[in-house]
């Protein structure tokens, strides 16, 4: 086994406990649900860095309070809006069946509040979304360009 196969075993084995404690921890202070969607980012989060993203916020929430955009990063000259859904089964659809038209409307609404205060254009911009379904391992499915130009939902 190479030193760097081993170094990436331990990576994932300790990401994998640090997750495990962060998550016992939430649970003690919010709802199950809202615990599993932040453990949810967090692997949205590794995952997209992993791919090459320059992760620029988390958990943005413009002026008006509005919809929170989970993640906002770079992936190369494209600023990308993420939205993570999360579920432990699909016994109630696909996570990422839960991002309806109607909460796109509000994720462009605040990307436009958030490319406005950096001076970004519109042509730079994609949204995507990450879908996460617990399991032993958990699956992740990234979804590019999820809504926009070539949307696939």
């Amino acid at each position: 086994m190479s030193s760097n196969s081993k170094q990436s075993k331990i990576e994932v084995l300790v990401y994998s406990l640090v997750d495990l404690i962060r998550h016992k921890g939430r649970l003690l202070r919010w709802q199950p649900d809202h615990a599993l969607g932040r453990r949810g980012e967090d692997l949205a989060h590794r995952y997209l860095k992993k791919c090459g993203f320059a992760i620029v916020a988390r958990n943005f929430r413009g002026r008006n309070g509005g919809v929170e955009v989970d993640l906002i990063g770079w992936d190369g000259p494209v600023l990308v809006f993420v939205e993570v859904k999360s579920r432990s089964s699909v016994n109630f659809g696909q996570p990422e069946d839960a991002v309806d038209r109607e909460k796109q409307v509000r994720l462009i609404r605040a990307a436009g509040e958030y490319i406005h205060r950096c001076g970004v254009g519109w042509n730079c911009v994609r949204f995507d979304v990450v879908s996460v379904l617990f399991g032993e391992p958990p699956g992740l499915s990234h979804i590019e360009d999820a809504f926009g130009r070539g949307s696939p939902l």
